[in-house]
């Protein structure tokens, strides 16, 4: 039986009403569309702000990862959006990816790739580009620090393995864990992947700091290289 209060009667508009059903009914009762419309405030002279906030899910299918990765450029291009609700959208969705990171970290240690990929995933899987982040950690699998070491383009990254292994140094690290996205979503390594981790691994070897794994992480998957016997 629906225990939700009655609805009260009175004269919002439109693209107020998201707002009563939120003071009314409270937020998990608001539609994704309806939670956007709240973040943008307004609509246009035509639309009101659910009408517009509709449009924007119509983008993506209503697929909110994909929503995730549609960047300011191609937002203030939507008609009625504009910079300001550009930026409200897209800071409410980095808020969400950066909440999702933190839960990811309560668990301070990594012994399987399946760990490190609910670490890394919120940093790396919606990204319209490649970053290579690394994992560092102590003896005891603790993560000491996780970082971005390099950002790249939509088909590659460049890294430099003075600032991978500094940072190593910097925290007292006995291993590491690499990891990039492949924005294609394919998650199959190239030849420069591999050539990369072998790199990576050999001058550990020489500083003795251990390299873990190597994922690639795409929206929806990833490989290890532990995993797949490529270390």
């Amino acid at each position: 039986m629906d225990q939700r209060p009655e609805k009260k009667q009175n004269s919002w508009l439109p693209e107020e009403r998201p707002r009563e059903k939120f003071l009314n009914w409270g937020r998990a009762y608001l539609s994704n569309a309806e939670l956007i419309a709240l973040l943008l405030g307004s609509g246009t002279s035509s639309e009101n702000a659910l009408e517009l906030a509709k449009r924007i899910l119509a983008l993506t299918q209503e697929n909110l990862y994909d929503l995730g990765r549609l960047d300011q450029d191609r937002l203030i291009t939507v008609r009625g959006m504009g910079l300001v609700k550009s930026i409200r959208l897209l800071a409410a969705i980095e808020l969400g990816r950066r909440r999702e990171g933190e839960q990811a970290q309560i668990k301070s240690t990594i012994h399987c790739s399946k760990e490190a990929y609910e670490m890394l995933k919120p940093q790396l899987a919606d990204l319209n580009h490649e970053e290579f982040w690394v994992v560092y950690l102590n003896n005891a699998n603790k993560v000491l620090k996780k970082t971005s070491i390099s950002k790249g383009g939509i088909s590659g990254t460049v890294v430099d393995l003075r600032v991978l292994f500094k940072e190593a140094f910097a925290h007292g690290a006995t291993s590491l864990i690499m990891a990039h996205n492949h924005p294609s979503g394919n998650k199959v390594p190239s030849t420069a992947d591999l050539q990369l981790t072998s790199r990576v691994k050999e001058a550990g070897k020489l500083m003795d700091i251990k390299v873990l794994d190597h994922l690639i992480i795409t929206e929806r998957e990833y490989y290890s290289f532990a995993d797949e016997q490529q270390l």
